[in-house]
């Protein structure tokens, strides 16, 4: 004989609610959201009454309801061209320590460079209603247009800025420190100079600052010496062997971020080439894997987490009220840290 279904499995649990909370505590509704907020001082007995009838009941706040109470979210979102470069990783973290003490929590959306992907990213997070954007992809797309809506939403923009009346800025003296390792190599005898650049419309104040420094020494620095990479370690490592199938092969070359200057590196190290002596490498932005290779990187210090962490005290200073004038800009050296490459 067969036996009746089993309702058990099939009911759906019950979620527990703020007035569950407040019937197990014996208290109002209203007291258990003050409680939860912060926002009104609530005696300590009865604070820990509260807290113990949560933890007992295993409360869960539904940020759903309120974000829809509150017009709040407390998320913002940040646009980085590739997650897997470690430089966007410490930028992130950066951010992400410098608003968790307000409550604030991060979501990252990779575009992988592309101004398409940026720009349904970026209608994405919107719709998702996050209370502020931080774009990090280098050289933003100014292709992104704004909404009545849009426009009252803070963003900062790490590298450049955005026609957006709530935009701040972060940048990185990219051109100053370029400039730095260009001058750098010439100052140690580097005369056939080269640049690994990133792709067409990226890192141009890199290679601007370098330019003027090589030509500032008295150095050439012809068309065939300047090639493009990727920002990955296998673009650099192309570009360094375009380089190094010239007739007169460069014997320094600075790479526009560190990835490409270890594929570089790999290729030096291929052809049996003494680093330094025979070819000196710089990178740009100072990876943790920099002081992994051998020799060690020199580079220029990129400040990622500072960049991030100042993005995230900009965003702040205007969610809570504490800011609402015009756009700021905030300016972070990038000094030249001497290794073992060049």
């Amino acid at each position: 004989m067969s036996q009746p279904p089993s309702t058990a499995s099939t009911t759906a649990p019950t979620r527990v609610t703020i007035a569950d909370v407040a019937v197990r505590a014996g208290v109002s509704p209203t007291t258990v959201s003050h409680v939860l907020s912060g926002k009104r001082v609530v005696g300590q007995a009865t604070r820990r009454t509260v807290l113990d009838a949560i933890d007992e009941l295993g409360y869960r706040p539904n940020h759903v309801a309120r974000h829809l109470r509150t017009r709040q979210s407390h998320m913002l979102a940040v646009l980085v061209p590739d997650i897997t470069n470690p430089f966007y990783a410490v930028l992130t973290r950066g951010l992400a320590d410098a608003v968790d003490a307000a409550g604030y929590g991060t979501f990252v959306c990779s575009t992988d460079g592309q101004h398409d992907r940026e720009r349904k990213f970026f209608e994405d997070v919107m719709d998702r209603g996050v209370d502020g954007i931080v774009f990090a992809s280098g050289e933003i797309a100014s292709e992104i247009t704004f909404g009545p809506g849009d426009r009252a939403t803070p963003i900062v923009c790490i590298g450049d800025h955005l026609d957006h009346p709530l935009c701040d800025a972060v940048i990185p003296d990219d051109e100053s420190g370029s400039r730095e390792a260009g001058a750098f190599l010439a100052g140690r005898g580097y005369e056939r100079l080269a640049m690994i650049q990133g792709p067409p419309g990226y890192g141009n104040d890199r290679s601007a600052g370098f330019r003027d420094a090589v030509r500032a020494a008295g150095h050439q620095l012809p068309a065939e010496r300047m090639v493009r990479g990727d920002w990955t370690r296998r673009g650099g490592y192309a570009a360094m062997q375009t380089l190094m199938a010239l007739p007169r092969r460069p014997d320094a070359v600075f790479c526009a971020n560190d990835l490409m200057a270890i594929g570089a590196l790999d290729v030096a190290h291929e052809l049996g080439l003494a680093v330094p002596d025979d070819v000196a490498v710089v990178g740009f932005d100072d990876v943790d894997a920099a002081t992994i290779v051998t020799p060690q990187l020199t580079t220029v210090r990129n400040p990622a987490y500072d960049l991030g962490s100042a993005a995230g005290d900009l965003a702040l200073s205007r969610l809570s009220g504490r800011y609402s004038g015009p756009g700021r800009t905030v300016v972070l050296p990038c000094p030249l840290v001497e290794r073992g490459t060049a």
